[in-house]
């Protein structure tokens, strides 16, 4: 398979190695003058290290052709900083395509609410996008958007959520029942007996996001393919953002259900769980979450939670602005339509090692 994350050096990475401006840097490429000697073999010593050169088709693709891509994403906040990385990772992206004339700007709206989703749909196609990437969280009104780009002949991309049956070039992300189904192995191998198990879902997640709910499928078919006589009970949270409603709640539950033995969180909130759970309960569970956001990782690091699944959310980000790049300016598509991330498990003693971009 392709390898699609090697790292593409720009001018600006360069000028910023060298502490100089982007200009000047741009002055030693193409031997215009006006640059000391010392700045300039400073530079250059740069550049070779870098094997950097000038790529003629990237320059004649930048003259000719302008487009202008829009993501449409997630907000991210203090609470739920998931939406960072990806949001990080397509800045990043834009500004390595700049050179092929392509300009991508973020649009984000509340992932609670699909309202929020459409009207920031409408706000970008004001823009006059020449290709979208898009989360799409929402099944019925991605309907609605996705009639509407098909209508106007932009292409699209999905990010993060993988829902089948429509037109996208490519869809960017991880193989989320395969990373419910590593989870589940993850879980017995941590409680090698037949047990019971919890997964917590948030309702909003329950009809809206389709990589939750492949999570669960995959966590419960490890057991049922390898015929392990283990029982998983399901808790649905309405607000995981009420504390005091969500505490008294699951701590409820454990109460009236002894026998659970280990908690499945299929999203990125899991430390809201942690933080939930009375100490008495919390020290005889396994927990297994995703993503390595910091509230996330602090808990790994305490041993709160067992095993955190990563999702390369940055690389998510800056794939997806490669890869629409690639289509624009070069017709290239992905023979399967499917970009699949790598799926790390992290612990408390890799997780430093695990690249945070």
């Amino acid at each position: 398979m392709k390898n699609y994350f090697l790292y593409m050096i720009t001018i600006k990475d360069i000028a910023k190695e060298a502490n100089v401006s982007e200009g000047t840097v741009d002055r030693v490429i193409h031997s215009r003058g006006g640059v000391s000697k010392k700045t300039e073999a400073k530079i250059k010593k740069i550049l070779e290290f870098h094997n950097f050169s000038v790529n003629p088709v990237a320059s004649a693709l930048a003259m000719k052709n302008k487009h202008f891509i829009a993501a449409l994403i997630p907000k991210h906040n203090d609470s739920d900083l998931f939406w960072q990385s990806p949001y990080l990772g397509i800045l990043k992206g834009a500004s390595d395509v700049k050179s092929f004339g392509v300009q991508v700007t973020n649009f984000t709206f509340n992932q609670y609410d699909p309202d929020s989703y459409l009207n920031t749909f409408h706000k970008l196609l004001e823009s006059k996008p020449t290709a979208v990437i898009m989360v799409p969280n929402f099944s019925k009104e991605t309907k609605q958007i996705v009639a509407k780009l098909e209508t106007l002949n932009i292409p699209y991309l999905f990010l993060n959520i993988d829902i089948d049956g429509f037109n996208n070039i490519a869809f960017v992300g991880q193989d989320s029942f395969m990373a419910g189904y590593i989870s589940g192995k993850l879980m017995n191998l941590s409680i090698p007996k037949p047990s019971t198990y919890l997964i917590i879902q948030a309702r909003h997640n329950i009809t809206k996001n389709n990589a939750v709910s492949n999570r669960i499928n995959g966590f419960n078919d490890y057991f049922l393919k390898n015929k392990i006589n283990s029982k998983t009970q399901t808790l649905k949270i309405d607000n995981l953002n009420s504390f005091s409603e969500t505490k008294e709640k699951i701590n409820l539950y454990l109460k009236q259900h002894p026998e659970i033995e280990g908690i499945f969180v299929p999203a990125s909130r899991i430390y809201i769980v942690v933080d939930c759970i009375d100490v008495a309960y919390l020290e005889k569970l396994k927990l297994i979450g995703f993503d390595n956001t910091p509230q996330n990782i602090e808990c790994l690091k305490n041993d709160s939670i067992s095993f955190l699944i990563s999702q390369k959310p940055f690389d998510q980000g800056y794939e997806s602005v490669r890869i629409m790049t690639d289509y624009l300016t070069l017709k290239k598509r992905i023979p399967n339509n499917k970009i699949h991330l790598p799926i790390d498990i992290l612990i408390k003693e890799n997780v430093d090692y695990n690249e945070r971009n």
